[in-house]
């Protein structure tokens, strides 16, 4: 009897070890596999709630609660400007924002795409402050129509005859001459959407933000010759010494050397006669 009972303890001692061996087994390639798969990805990413359309939003249409929704989007990551749970895009008894851009489902709403609260839209929407719209008619043989889009910056050339000056020069041959460089384009036959691709097809007029002093000039260029506009490079700078050219710099033929005529200096003389002889002494000319 003692003997079975010796044996069942035992045997009862062997299975107990076994499972605290095998439990120990598991749960160490447990937190092996589990510290693994945090390493795998690295650190914890922060999220935070950002606004996005839930639906597509075409250009000047106002943005109501139902038209965005709130999605987790990592931290480090967010565009400048965007609409988060802390700062939603629209307050109780604020007048709607308005869409100033195409925006897709699922896009985040930044500022840059939409209007403060009851702010004007259209052309008035996108000048900055001290800024004003000029528009210039296109011509669509130079195909200038179907390049220039909506915030490119461009180059305007007058092409005229420049007036003569005091002593009789100019007047006669036409001149091209840069008066204008990175004005921004706001609109394309008063279309301000940047997204519309339809709007860069047949434009017949171009829409720049200039100021006051830059619309005078252009006005004035326009009453007096003929405008061109150039697309320039995304990352050009303006140009800012003159550009000018007229049709012997066209022709590479030297322009002619204006003679000046030198007046010659005044000689006063005093003529005194001494018998048959006539003599001219110089004097200083009071007249």
């Amino acid at each position: 009897m003692r003997l079975i009972f010796g044996l069942v303890l035992l045997v009862g001692v062997a299975l107990a070890g076994g499972a605290v061996y095998m439990a120990q087994t598991y749960v160490g390639s447990y937190q092996a596999a589990l510290e693994a798969e945090r390493n795998k990805d690295g650190e914890y990413v922060p999220l935070v709630d950002i606004y996005v359309a839930n639906r597509q939003i075409s250009y000047g249409e106002p943005i109501k609660p139902e038209d965005v929704k709130l999605i987790r989007f990592p931290k480090e990551s967010l565009p400048a400007g965007v609409f988060s749970k802390n700062r939603p895009p629209f307050s109780e008894g604020e007048a709607p924002r308005i869409a100033l851009r195409k925006m897709e489902i699922n896009e985040p709403l930044m500022a840059v795409k939409l209007s403060e609260p009851g702010a004007p839209t259209g052309l008035a929407a996108r000048l900055e402050r001290g800024q004003r719209a000029f528009t210039i008619e296109v011509d669509t043989s130079n195909g200038m129509s179907g390049s220039i889009r909506v915030d490119d910056r461009v180059e305007v050339y007058w092409t005229g005859q420049p007036p003569e000056d005091e002593n009789g020069n100019g007047g006669r041959n036409d001149v091209t001459r840069l008066i204008e460089s990175g004005l921004r384009v706001i609109a394309l036959d008063q279309n301000a959407d940047a997204s519309d691709p339809s709007a860069v097809m047949d434009a017949r007029t171009v829409t720049v933000a200039a100021t006051p002093k830059q619309v005078a000039s252009l006005a004035q260029a326009l009453q007096t010759g003929q405008l061109t506009l150039s697309l320039m490079g995304t990352n050009d700078e303006a140009v800012t010494h003159a550009v000018e050219v007229d049709q012997r710099d066209l022709l590479d033929m030297e322009k002619p050397v204006q003679q000046v005529q030198v007046e010659k200096p005044r000689v006063c003389t005093m003529r005194t006669r001494k018998g048959a002889e006539v003599v001219e002494t110089p004097i200083p000319c009071t007249n």
